[in-house]
């Protein structure tokens, strides 16, 4: 199969029927399958999927709602095409960019062809201002260049999808997972609608998740592999510092004669000294954990993008 595409939707009773029969006309002629994975919608959604699905449409349906990464995990799981595509099923998104997107990706050897919604139509205070310093921050720490990562309209190859490793709410996140696996990546602008039928599921609280998952994502991009580099170089700078300070008061102490005890400062190096060896500690620990983690599996800290084997002469 040519393609999947991998639609995640919930309490969207209004437009996941238009959203199917936009996808069928835009696919025309694509050997496809369309996936829609319910994320525990309490409306009629399923019920109205149901009714417009056709003989490739495939209906994944959760007991509860488990969150968008985990719905779009799941569809991706469940694709068979050689390119996958994931996007939202609020009809915001337009099916009629995915033969565009899959010919920039076989045309120009990436790995992935991310969305730009370069005309957006959403309200500038509460979604395009947070989008925008959102995106700024994300690409500046983690180095990933790319101008919108709140559209969820991308097409990766299959190898690339599957093994992103989508838990919690990291589909924000996704280019940067893609990049870990070292993806090529490039960008095109796509269509965006204005919300007609439902409410987004998304408010102004998500940004303290965006940001919380932006330290895991630095972490796995720097230091997944080598925890001790992080935690180890830490604990020996608190360390030295905290005993530079416990130093001093001690020479101080003998040079002048003075009483140092229940100084702040004796308190501050005291603290110095115990967190640095807790954060080598720590360091190890994780160290551990994570040869734990690529030995007990049979993993590799590494994946072959291609093996050749040379033909006798």
């Amino acid at each position: 199969m040519k393609l999947s595409v991998v639609v995640t939707v919930y309490n969207e009773e209004d437009n996941v029927i238009p959203l199917c029969q936009k996808e069928y006309e835009a696919l025309e002629g694509i050997d496809y399958e369309l996936i829609l994975v319910d994320d525990g919608s309490t409306d009629k959604t399923v019920e109205n999927a149901k009714s417009v699905a056709n003989e490739r449409t495939q209906l994944l349906i959760f007991n509860k709602n488990y969150g968008q990464s985990t719905a779009m995990s799941a569809g991706i799981a469940a694709a068979k095409g050689e390119f996958i595509v994931t996007m939202d099923g609020d009809l915001q998104n337009d099916p009629a960019d995915i033969p565009k997107m899959m010919a920039k990706l076989e045309e120009s050897g990436m790995d992935v062809v991310a969305g730009v919604r370069a005309n957006r139509k959403d309200g500038f205070v509460l979604r395009k201002f947070p989008s925008k310093i959102a995106n700024w921050i994300i690409r500046n720490t983690t180095d990933v260049r790319l101008t919108d990562y709140g559209c969820s309209l991308r097409i990766y190859k299959s190898d690339i999808a599957k093994n992103l490793g989508l838990y919690g709410e990291l589909h924000r996140f996704i280019p940067v997972l893609a990049k870990l696996q070292g993806a090529k990546m490039t960008e095109v602008d796509v269509n965006h609608h204005a919300r007609i039928h439902g409410e987004s599921k998304y408010g102004i609280n998500r940004t303290f998740k965006v940001m919380a998952d932006l330290i895991l994502m630095i972490f796995f991009q720097k230091y997944f592999r080598r925890p001790m580099h992080l935690f180890g170089g830490l604990g020996i700078i608190t360390f030295a510092l905290g005993f530079m300070i416990d130093l001093y008061l001690v020479i101080y102490k003998f040079v002048t004669g003075a009483d140092i005890w229940g100084r702040p400062l004796l308190l501050l190096g005291s603290i110095m000294i115990l967190a640095g060896i807790q954060f080598i500690t720590v360091g190890i620990i994780a160290e551990l954990m994570m040869r734990t983690y690529f030995e007990s599996q049979n993993k590799t800290v590494y994946r072959l993008k291609e093996t050749y084997i040379g033909q006798a002469s």
